[in-house]
C-alpha cells in the first residue's frame, strides 16, 4: 500500500466532507495501526488535529504511550503542538507530504498569539517575553505532587519504560 498517498486520500476526503486539509496515517510493521484526518471543524476541539487523534488511536491500541518503531505520514509539516506529541510518543520516522511555503497560497492558519512564520521563534523567547500573556504563581503544593509522583516510583524520577536519547 501507498502510505502517503492514502494520508492524500484522507485528507482530501475530510475536505470534501467540510474539514480541514490535513491527515496522518501511523504504520507499524507494514500494517496500518492509525489514522485520522483534522477533525477541529466538525467537533469545535482545537486540539483534534489529524496527529494527535491518530497517536490517541495508536497508543491505545499498542497499550503504550511509546510508538517506537512506527512510521508517522502526516499531510503537511507538523504544527507546533503536534510536533510536540511527534517528539513524546517516540516514532522511529515522521514522513510529511508538503510543506508551509508549498501550501501557503492556498491556506492559512494565524491565531491571536500564533502564526506559523514566527511561532517556533515563541519557543525560544523567555516565558515572560511570549505573545501569550503567563503568569508564574509559585506553590510548593505543586511541587509535593512531583515529589509523590517520585515516591511512588521507588525514587525514579524517569517514566519507566520511556525511550531516552541515550
Amino acid at each position: 500500500m501507498d502510505f502517503a498517498q492514502h494520508t492524500i486520500d484522507i485528507a482530501r476526503r475530510n475536505v470534501t466532507e467540510g474539514g480541514r486539509p490535513f491527515a496522518t496515517v501511523i504504520v507499524k510493521d507494514g500494517e496500518i495501526l492509525a489514522e485520522s484526518a483534522n477533525r477541529v471543524a466538525q467537533t469545535d476541539d482545537p486540539t483534534a488535529h489529524a496527529e494527535i487523534l491518530a497517536i490517541r488511536e495508536a497508543c491505545t491500541r499498542l497499550g503504550t504511550e511509546h510508538l517506537v518503531g512506527t512510521t508517522i505520514y502526516v499531510l503537511a509539516q507538523p504544527c507546533p503542538m503536534c510536533l510536540g506529541a511527534l517528539y513524546y510518543c517516540s516514532p522511529d520516522e515522521v514522513v510529511f507530504l508538503t510543506t508551509r511555503d508549498a501550501y501557503e497560497p492556498h491556506y492559512v492558519d494565524d491565531r491571536k498569539y500564533f502564526e506559523l512564520d514566527t511561532f517556533y521563534d515563541e519557543f525560544a523567547k523567555d516565558w515572560q517575553e511570549r505573545r501569550l500573556p503567563m503568569r508564574h504563581e509559585p506553590r510548593d503544593a505543586a511541587v509535593e505532587v512531583y515529589r509523590l509522583w517520585q515516591e511512588r516510583n521507588g525514587g525514579e524520577r524517569r517514566v519507566p519504560g520511556a525511550p531516552t536519547a541515550a
